[in-house]
This record gives C-alpha cells, structure tokens and sequence, in this order.
C-alpha cells in the first residue's frame, strides 16, 4: 500500500526534503541512511500495509501509534503489538521474509518514515551508530514480548490491563518520556490483553484506578 503510493508521487526520497522533527538521536541517524527512504502522514485508524502484502521495506514511526493485527485463516483477529513513536516495524522483511505477517493501522494521526530493504541493510552494514540503534531497538522489543507472556501466563486480568495502561501512558519508561493519554476503545484494549470487553468494563468500573491520561482517556467505545 504504501509502497504504490511512494512511486510517482510527491512523496519520493530524490523530490523531497524529508522531514525530522528533532536533528539528533534516531532522526539524524536515519537521515544518514540516503537514498531509499520516504516519508508520509497517515490518518487515525489508516492501513499502513495488509497482511500477505510483499514486505521489502522497514518502517520507522516519527509520531504516533501503530497496532499490529494478525487475521487467522478462519478470519480470526488479534492485536500483537502497539508500536510507538521512535520503533521500528516491518522489518520481517530483513530476515527474507517475503509477504506480510500482519497488517498495520494507525492509532492516531502519525508520521511515519519507510525505508528500503537494500537501504536498511547497508546502513546496518556501514553505520556502526545506526547499527547499534537498530539493535537496541530489538532487543528492547524482545525483552518486552518476554514480559507480555509472562503477564499473559501469571497475571490476572485486571493487573494486565493495569500494566498495559500504565506502558502506554509512558510511566516508568527508560528517559523519562512526557506522559500522555491513551485513546482506546474497550474492545481494543481487550484483544490486547486477551480477554473481554465485558471484563475490561467491569475492571474499569470497580477499581480504584489512579488519576492518570490512561485511564483518563480509555473510551467505553
């Protein structure tokens, strides 16, 4: 989807200036990748790509939110990620992975940066400080999917949401980030934690929840 629309358009890394938000960490990093990257606004609630699509670029979120749903071949739906501003997405795709293995949609109104494959692997090959970005970027996620299935194997319900609430409000992580709010509707934040609407209603109705965004911001929808 986003690949159609780069070709011929306005949007096409040799007729543009790319824009970055803030000339230094990962922005200027990625600025130095050269030729082979794009930049595009995206809608609350857009597709970014669709699953079974050809994967042959990685994606960089510069503002925003993105959820990852996987669709099970009985038209099962399930959330495997919420990935933020300052992560990667997409990048199957590095390892030969030839088609998507879900599909992306927005959370909110982003600004997200995609990069080709052949771009990406050279400036992991040539850039030691993209590398380690990159890197960083990884394992940072494989440590959170290790404590998601903690979370789904030892805790209740209600403590996920609460954990789930609280890391998408910003609390606690790594530099102190501002915290912000959190707009999700029931039925999202349900699939989320692998449980029901019904559960999250009653969760959010009988606990005593701390006056933070998220909780602040989480719609019955």
């Amino acid at each position: 989807m986003l690949r159609s629309r780069l070709k011929g358009s306005a949007v096409e890394k040799s007729s543009i200036d790319i824009f970055w938000p803030h000339q230094n960490g990962p922005h200027k990093l990625l600025a130095q990748t050269g030729a082979g990257r794009a930049t595009q606004d995206y809608r609350n609630n857009q597709n970014v790509f669709f699953q079974g699509e050809i994967a042959d670029f990685v994606l960089f979120i510069q503002k925003g939110r993105v959820k990852l749903i996987v669709t099970s071949e009985y038209g099962k739906e399930a959330i495997i990620g919420i990935m933020e501003e300052g992560q990667f997405f997409g990048e199957g795709c590095l390892q030969d992975q030839p088609l998507r293995g879900a599909t992306a949609i927005t959370l909110s109104d982003c600004r997200i940066t995609s990069i080709t494959k052949d771009a990406m692997l050279s400036a992991i090959r040539d850039q030691p400080q993209f590398s380690k970005l990159f890197m960083d970027h990884l394992l940072s996620r494989n440590s959170r999917i290790q404590e998601d299935v903690v979370d789904q194997l030892f805790n209740s319900s209600e403590k996920r949401l609460a954990r789930l609430l609280l890391l998408l409000a910003n609390y606690g992580k790594e530099g102190s980030p501002p915290i912000v709010p959190v707009i999700l509707d029931q039925e999202t934040l349900a699939e989320m934690i692998g449980t029901t609407r019904a559960r999250v209603s009653q969760a959010m109705a009988s606990q005593t929840w701390p006056d933070t965004p998220s909780t602040a911001g989480s719609r019955r929808g």
